[in-house]
């Protein structure tokens, strides 16, 4: 039993998807899943266990930004280990190729945050999303004609950014979209040797001032959640 997650032996499923908001996770497990139970409910952070299609699944709420998306991964992969953690969250587009309720399958993270800086002690290490699980999702999407695009995300520190313009610098080196988990999470799965996706849907759009309200992001991306069922246990 872990420090925040606290669940029992045998109670999390090798196959983890991991929205931020816990509600989300609770939506997620009511809609998706077959006899899904709660496993925790620590700190609000909820998480539950059931079924897709006969595979068993979980889904663990990670909280904002990569220091409390690093506290819950690093967890699922050291104590109850946990195989996949497939990311379904929200982003904002930083390009017009992309439109409102687009999907975003991040192959690469790019980051401000200062954790693989101290962990690589200045070196830039480039965390990437894991192969089979892209390719499966990519193949996904095209089966269901959905909206998707397949590139580099940039995981921020800052919601509300100082330097905003730092940020768009980044569109012309193929960047599409910016969000605040991805990075650690692809890091912490290469340390433990296990895989990870995030696949983001475009919540709010930089570029245009387009966005969602709070109840569409908790409880109207479904598509990039099928789409991380069917990657992961498909």
């Amino acid at each position: 039993m872990s420090t925040h997650v606290a669940a029992g032996p045998g109670e999390i499923a090798p196959t983890v998807l991991m929205p931020g908001d816990p509600l989300r996770a609770q939506w997620i497990a009511e809609t998706f899943f077959d006899d899904a139970r709660c496993y925790t409910e620590v700190r609000g952070m909820l998480g539950f266990t059931g079924t897709w299609h006969g595979h068993p699944v979980s889904v663990q709420g990670s909280g904002m930004g990569q220091p409390s998306l690093a506290i819950y991964a690093n967890e699922l992969f050291r104590e109850y280990d946990v195989q996949s953690v497939v990311r379904v969250g929200s982003c904002g587009a930083l390009t017009e190729r992309l439109a409102l309720r687009d999907v975003v399958i991040a192959s690469g993270a790019c980051t401000d945050s200062s954790m693989n800086t101290i962990a690589f002690e200045g070196l830039d290490y480039a965390p990437v999303a894991d192969f089979g699980l892209l390719r499966a999702a990519v193949d996904a999407a095209a089966s269901r004609g959905t909206a998707t695009h397949v590139g580099l995300v940039f995981s921020s520190d800052s919601f509300y950014a100082a330097r905003p313009e730092l940020v768009s610098r980044m569109v012309g080196y193929g960047v599409l979209a910016v969000e605040m988990e991805a990075s650690a999470l692809y890091t912490l799965a290469a340390k433990f040797g296990r895989r990870a996706l995030a696949i983001c849907t475009v919540s709010d759009h930089i570029v245009t001032g387009e966005e969602t309200t709070a109840a569409e992001r908790q409880e109207t991306f479904g598509e990039m959640v099928e789409i991380a069922l069917a990657a992961a246990l498909g």
